[in-house]
């Protein structure tokens, strides 16, 4: 009877250890990868009887900049929010803002083949306050305003990500929309408004846009975006482009310097070139939640050194 009993046990368990190891492996790995930086730069020089001369003067610049992206099977939806506003105070000039920007971001799409999605989004752009000719003078005459201009791009097309360092999106079909909602601004000419009053102006066209991200050396970053659009309905041949650059150099995990750079063309705003470039070195904190993605990607590995 007991070797009865103990050859059912032994059975019993080598049954259970069996269906062990013919359990299939749980996918662990998340939908959901969240990266975010928030940051606050200052700067500040003072005189005191200098003969070289100079003005006191202090500044801020504030800005967070998250990518929140949900990728499973063959869905993959990014989401961006870039927000940066920062002021100067001169002696005897008074208090200019140095960084205004709104920038956000969807985009949805379904693989199709390796790497290419066909995908649908929008992207709303524009600025917190209001901004003057003579240096943001508040005295001067105004130039821009919360949604004055804001930007809709609303369009469907294809994306191709073949890891995330690089994304590039083409939309051949692509409204944009030009809202200027400051009545003082609604004059023919702004913006490309067609008449007095207008708060708004519809294109549609090409839009293509791509972000490439590259380390340079340790700590030492720099992420690229570029932007082309094309009106079909009204001289296409007048293209929007806009360039922009945003060298980090971290110093450790809570000082860090950026460098920034913007570049924008566009006819209806003015003709000419728009630069825009600042420098600052302060407070940052990032948040990475870890490898959340599938494992054919690379998860942005680069910014945890």
């Amino acid at each position: 009877m007991k070797k009865t009993l103990l050859l059912i046990s032994i059975g019993f368990g080598m049954g259970i250890n069996a269906q062990e190891a013919e359990a299939p492996a749980v996918d662990t790995t998340k939908a959901w990868s969240i990266q975010g930086q928030n940051s606050l730069l200052l700067n500040q020089a003072a005189f005191s009887n200098w003969i070289g001369g100079g003005a006191n003067n202090v500044g801020w610049l504030a800005g967070i900049n998250y990518n929140m992206t949900y990728e499973k099977g063959k869905d993959l939806w990014e989401n961006i929010i870039v927000l940066g506003y920062g002021q100067n105070n001169t002696k005897g000039v008074g208090t200019r803002k140095t960084q205004d920007a709104i920038n956000l971001s969807t985009n949805y799409g379904r693989e199709f083949a390796k790497s290419w999605y066909l995908s649908a989004g929008a992207n709303l752009l524009t600025q917190f306050a209001g901004g003057f000719e003579d240096g943001n003078n508040p005295d001067a005459a105004k130039i821009s305003n919360f949604m004055a201009p804001g930007f809709l791009n609303v369009g469907v097309g294809v994306t191709y990500r073949p890891n995330d360092n690089f994304t590039m999106t083409l939309r051949p079909a692509n409204a944009r929309i030009t809202f200027v909602l400051d009545k003082e601004l609604q004059y023919a000419g702004n913006y490309g408004l067609k008449n007095d009053g207008d708060s708004s102006l519809f294109q549609f066209g090409f839009l293509g846009t791509a972000m490439y991200k590259l380390k340079l050396m340790e700590n030492v970053t720099l992420i690229n975006t570029g932007s082309v659009f094309s009106n079909y309905l009204d001289h296409p041949e007048r293209l929007v482009l806009a360039y922009g650059a945003v060298l980090n150099m971290k110093i450790n995990k809570y000082i860090s310097t950026n460098i920034t750079v913007d570049v924008l063309y566009d006819h209806n705003q003015i003709q000419k070139t728009q630069l825009k470039q600042t420098l600052g070195v302060g407070f940052g904190y990032n948040i990475d939640n870890g490898r959340k993605r599938s494992e054919k990607k690379d998860n942005q590995s680069w910014q945890k050194k």
